[in-house]
């Protein structure tokens, strides 16, 4: 099982730490060091800064939102980065939800997400294959466009720069179970938001069909620290925003994956609390147990002894969330 360094979207600005965390998790042999975006930073920026700064290490986006790019856009980013980097760029995306795609990109949720996840990536295929110009007659992606509104004067192109790699890894962040069966089908990895070494079950039947090598690399928070409860604070918190603030009471997939994982009460009552503007009574009422199961909290020797459950399933990557080096090194000394 590798270790990833998962360092997120900026809050109100640059974090000052990101860049010594990811140059001391490749001194200390991780494989990957990723970042991500919400409605602020964007992911591809802050990683090309890091791949500035490091020589080994892997680049992940973990995730880029498809809705804030074209398929071409995004494998544009892709390719130029893994040039500049030397071959060490994983791609990987997310269609994110409906509140976030209408309310910040400004454009509709698909109505299949199944088939505009599906189009977008075979658009990143055929820019990264090279060989021919990129032609699709997709419901959500065509190339050329053919729309009544446009000039029916597009041309199919072909990528000017011949991609680093062609065959350069894509994941896809996937909740649902039928998109989960879909990332087997179509993408070299899953990143699952939540992972409880406890619940795998929920997943056999939609990784049943993945193929060898196929990627499994969930997000982990971990912390080494006497007190559990304390060290559970910021998960909790996080779930509070993703479970309560991140989608519609009636539409939340965070919600609805938490719920699938035996906690609906919980996860309906988070939501309630969040969306009355309650938002400190709802991150305390997320489940200690649910928190503690997705995360890898307390002092170094029960993080040794839950890391085997982790060890035991079909984790390929763990991508940390850690706040200091101290829980990197012991992290790195415990799955060595």
């Amino acid at each position: 099982m590798r270790l990833g360094l998962a360092l997120g979207y900026w809050g109100r600005g640059p974090d000052p730490r990101h860049l010594a965390l990811a140059r001391e998790a490749e001194r200390l042999g991780y494989d990957s060091v990723w970042t991500a975006e919400a409605w602020g930073s964007d992911a591809f920026t802050a990683l090309t800064w890091i791949a500035a700064h490091t020589s080994r290490i892997k680049l992940g986006t973990g995730i880029a939102q498809m809705a804030a790019r074209t398929p071409t856009a995004t494998a544009m980013h892709a390719l130029t980065l893994d040039h500049l980097s030397g071959g060490r760029m994983l791609l990987g995306l997310g269609l994110s939800g409906p509140q976030v795609v209408e309310g910040w990109y400004g454009r509709p949720f698909p109505k299949s997400p199944l088939t505009a996840t599906r189009e977008y990536v075979d658009v990143i295929r055929q820019v990264l294959r090279r060989e021919g110009p990129v032609v699709t007659d997709g419901r959500f992606h065509a190339h050329p466009y053919r729309g009544a509104d446009g000039t029916g004067l597009g041309k199919p192109l072909r990528s000017i720069t011949h991609p680093l790699r062609a065959a350069l890894p894509i994941l896809l962040g996937a909740e649902g179970s039928k998109n989960i069966a879909q990332t087997t089908r179509i993408a070299d990895g899953w990143l699952p938001l939540y992972w409880s070494p406890m619940r795998t079950g929920i997943h056999r039947a939609s990784l049943a069909d993945a193929p060898a090598g196929f990627l499994i690399a969930p997000l982990v928070r971990a912390v080494v620290c006497d007190d559990i409860a304390e060290g559970l604070l910021p998960v909790k918190a996080m779930l509070g925003f993703y479970i309560g603030g991140m989608g519609h009471a009636a539409h939340n997939f965070h919600a609805d994956l938490m719920a699938r994982m035996g906690f609906e009460a919980a996860a309906r009552r988070v939501q309630e609390l969040f969306l009355q503007g309650r938002k400190e009574e709802a991150v305390l009422a997320v489940p200690d147990a649910f928190a503690d199961e997705i995360s890898l909290v307390g002092p170094r020797e029960r993080i040794a002894e839950r890391l085997e459950l982790w060890r035991a399933g079909p984790v390929t990557d763990l991508l940390v969330t850690a706040p200091d080096p101290d829980t990197l090194r012991v992290l790195a000394e415990l799955t060595t």
